[in-house]
């Protein structure tokens, strides 16, 4: 047996917040879009590189306040490019972790908090 990647389901509220966000400032790509009739809620694949998201408006499919760790491998251009996104609504840091990575925590107009990480290897960590 083997398992698959991910597909974490963030909750939204908003469409046009979570196009401005996501698509608009954080750079991923619409991959598509579903809804069952034109007045029902929302629900969406985004994409940036390997990270895969699912955006949904539907009431169960999750909670708002969930908190993702994405790897970001050139995690200091990727702070250098949100930055100079003029996004007016977060001027995200990028920290230095006493464990050795560097990660950029980013909240969404949501309520969900994604934080960005050039991971430390396994084979660094103490157990």
């Amino acid at each position: 047996m083997s398992l698959g990647k991910t597909t974490p389901i963030l909750r939204i509220f908003d469409e046009a917040k979570a196009r401005e966000f996501y698509v608009d400032f954080l750079g991923f790509a619409v991959d598509w879009e579903h809804r069952f009739q034109d007045d029902l809620p929302l629900y969406l694949q985004v994409s940036r590189d390997d990270c895969v998201l699912h955006l949904s408006e539907h009431h169960g499919d999750a909670s708002p306040g969930t908190t993702l760790r994405i790897e970001a491998r050139e995690i200091e251009a990727f702070h250098r490019e949100l930055l100079g996104a003029g996004y007016r609504y977060a001027r995200p840091a990028l920290e230095a972790m006493p464990w050795g990575s560097r990660e950029m925590s980013i909240a969404d107009p949501f309520g969900n908090r994604l934080i960005f990480t050039r991971a430390v290897s396994m084979s660094k960590c103490n157990t």
